[in-house]
């Protein structure tokens, strides 16, 4: 028997444990785009506040989703520090009121984001269970679909 996928601090083992820290982040993801989007509102940039407002949408979905998946499941409880960073989708609110632009927004969500799918990508690398391995390159996927919009915003032809 092999031990478990250590990922930072966190020991993942089992499809339970996965889905305790996944509901976590997606948690954490949704209190910090909701607030990224009232900051980029009060600087009048409506195209940035709509992005966040549609990626806090997509991980208000996917935070209900995993929530109905995990339903019935005893889940151990998670801190977030348990991940070895504050949390893999934190956007760091003392970087956001007021004084943020809205490129350093998006860079800010960016790295976000490619936290969160390095999360699930080491989890997925180092788990010997094939059900764990799926559950996390599922996520993994799904946070690439959250940075290919960040990234169109930042670097396509949004004029920031």
């Amino acid at each position: 028997m092999s031990g478990p996928a250590l990922v930072g601090q966190a020991a993942i083992d089992t499809v339970r444990e996965l889905y305790a820290h996944a509901i976590a982040i997606e948690r954490d993801a949704v209190n910090r785009y909701v607030g990224l989007a009232q900051a980029m509102d009060e600087q009048g940039n409506d195209p940035v506040a709509a992005l966040f407002r549609q990626l806090a949408v997509f991980e208000s979905e996917q935070l209900r989703a995993l929530e109905a998946r995990a339903h019935g499941l005893a889940l151990p409880s998670v801190a977030l520090a348990s991940l070895g960073i504050d949390s893999p989708e934190t956007v760091l609110p003392e970087r956001a009121p007021g004084l943020i632009t809205p490129r350093h927004a998006l860079g800010i969500a960016l790295e976000a984001e490619v936290r969160a799918r390095a999360f699930f990508t080491d989890v997925r690398t180092v788990a010997t269970d094939p059900a764990l391995r799926a559950l996390a390159q599922e996520m993994a996927a799904e946070e690439d679909r959250h940075i290919v919009l960040v990234e169109q915003a930042l670097f396509g032809d949004a004029g920031l």
